[in-house]
């Protein structure tokens, strides 16, 4: 239950973000760019100090000190592969880590018509649908294994989830100016994440052995790797004002690395 929760509160972020979008006229740029970047550094720091070795250690158990090395990196970079084939085949306008400001919507509301900015809300929300599924499975593995890793990746995970929820409910609220719907679907987008968690736990946990937590986490780290340097840093810089990014990007380390220190 505690990882189903942790998972849950991840995934319910994007609502969160839906909400800031209602109740604000201006994106502020400044706060935006250091929370993707602090996302980033957390997820940078979290997969390659922590997730990657303890894949790595699993799967040595499991299999030896050779076959473990290179099961390691295969998922490692597996999981890169995964990722980037998902982002390949969702439209560029519907892919959830292309950011756009509140104002940016505003514009296309009058120019795209309503049709053109709700059909972008709808694919936004299924792009991010499918992107939280994969992480709801990380959040839910991660917790049961380690609870403080379990807790620094749902973090992680909803400050990247808040601007995705923005890019969700910005379009449909102003191709329907229904302010529920466009919650509404913002919130559904999240679920995913609990839901990964609830499919991890039917059909992952009864072989949950070495080797196969040693592989998802070891896909894990490369996707939450591949998130951040393709998409969460050239977010943050785009909107970069005064190196904000960078700091968050080095604040999101030291706060992980902190918390996995108090965890010892």
């Amino acid at each position: 239950m505690f990882a189903f929760g942790l998972t849950l509160f991840a995934g319910l972020a994007t609502g969160v973000g839906s909400l800031l979008a209602f109740f604000t006229s201006n994106t502020n740029t400044k706060f935006l760019s250091w929370a993707l970047g602090f996302s980033a550094g957390v997820m940078i720091y979290v997969s390659m100090i922590e997730i990657f070795f303890k894949a790595q250690d699993a799967l040595i158990n499991a299999s030896g000190d050779v076959m473990g090395h290179w099961l390691t990196v295969i998922g490692f970079f597996g999981g890169m592969v995964l990722i980037a084939l998902i982002d390949k085949f969702i439209p560029s306008h519907g892919n959830p880590h292309n950011i756009k400001k509140v104002e940016e919507m505003d514009k296309k509301s009058s120019a795209n018509g309503d049709g053109a900015l709700l059909k972008m809300g709808t694919f936004t929300a299924l792009a991010i649908a499918i992107h939280n599924f994969p992480e709801g499975i990380a959040t839910f593995t991660a917790a049961l294994q380690d609870p403080g890793l379990g807790i620094a990746i749902a973090i992680a995970i909803a400050i990247h989830n808040i601007p995705e929820g923005i890019a969700v409910a910005v379009p449909i609220y102003f191709s329907t100016g229904d302010r529920k719907k466009a919650f509404k679907l913002s919130f559904l987008s999240g679920l995913a994440e609990p839901i990964g968690a609830i499919v991890a736990f039917l059909f992952l946990m009864p072989f949950l052995n070495d080797m196969m937590f040693g592989l998802i986490f070891a896909g894990v780290a490369g996707i939450m790797v591949f998130i951040s340097l393709d998409e969460l840093l050239p977010a943050a810089k785009k909107y970069d004002e005064a190196h904000k990014s960078i700091y968050g990007l080095i604040s999101g380390m030291a706060v992980m690395a902190l918390s996995l220190l108090l965890f010892i």
